[in-house]
């Protein structure tokens, strides 16, 4: 009966040892914690039309207009901090963010490793080339036999893997933008999206041009696994989509024709 006993206090102890340091038996809600800290920590990197930074050094763009907006309605402001994307779940699980809102494509590692928000917007994975070889390059075969230039953890980067192309991993999707206007890459893999944004007609880019579709995906913010954070924001959403402003801001970046709502 004492060795009985003395394994159940020991048990309790660490119970109580964990309760203590913050483990999972404090785990508690994050809508309550972020309310208290005062600021909702959004991890993004450099990604128009979804989050960069206007003339003023102000981050703007349609998931951060939207997440100042979730974070005035949490009574709290918005901090906008950029990431490496490929170390994305670790900075959420290790507490140095919140969430993930930065046109993040829901994947399998991506669902597993997060709770996620209801998708919000549709997008795919394109290839990017100079324009004058756009005709040249308008199907997969024809364009495995270049080199990629991808973002490193990010769809364009898994979509190119699977697809066998010969890629060199970078920081930002802006960086393999560089990549293809130098030369130094014959092509990239980015955001639909952000190809609508960033290349073109008054663009910095105006002699790329996107060709091939390569999937079709759709964009979720991500939480710490277990947050009841994803389903403030999914309520958020439905406010948002019902008085309009979703589709008032989609408009201002131009990405209202990918809304799931």
């Amino acid at each position: 009966m004492k060795k009985k006993l003395a394994a159940l206090l020991v048990c309790l102890t660490v119970v109580v040892s964990l309760t203590a340091c913050g483990g999972p038996a404090s785990s508690g809600s994050d809508v309550e914690k972020i309310k208290k800290k005062g600021k909702l920590i959004v991890g993004i990197t450099d990604f128009a039309p979804m989050d960069y930074k206007d003339a003023n050094g102000e981050w703007v763009g349609f998931d951060a207009d939207i997440a100042k907006l979730v974070a005035a309605d949490l009574g709290v402001t918005a901090q906008f901090v950029e990431i490496d994307w490929d170390n994305k779940i670790l900075e959420l699980e290790n507490g140095s963010i919140d969430c993930v809102w930065n046109g993040m494509t829901l994947t399998d590692e991506v669902a597993s490793a997060m709770e996620v928000s209801e998708a919000y917007c549709n997008n795919a994975q394109v290839v990017v080339v100079k324009s004058d070889k756009a005709s040249e390059y308008n199907s997969v075969e024809k364009i495995k036999e270049l080199s990629f230039a991808v973002e490193a953890g990010s769809a364009g980067d898994e979509v190119a893997v699977d697809n066998g192309f010969n890629v060199t991993a970078l920081t930002s999707q802006a960086d393999t933008l560089m990549e293809v206007e130098s030369g130094t890459s014959d092509a990239c893999i980015i955001d639909l999206l952000m190809a609508g944004a960033m290349i073109g007609d008054n663009t910095s880019y105006t002699d790329l041009t996107h060709t091939v579709e390569l999937n079709s995906e759709k964009y979720v913010v991500g939480c710490r696994k277990g947050s009841d954070l994803a389903g403030f924001i999914d309520n958020e959403f439905k406010k948002f989509k019902t008085d309009g402003t979703l589709e008032k801001t989609a408009v201002t970046y131009g990405v209202q024709d990918a809304l799931c709502f």
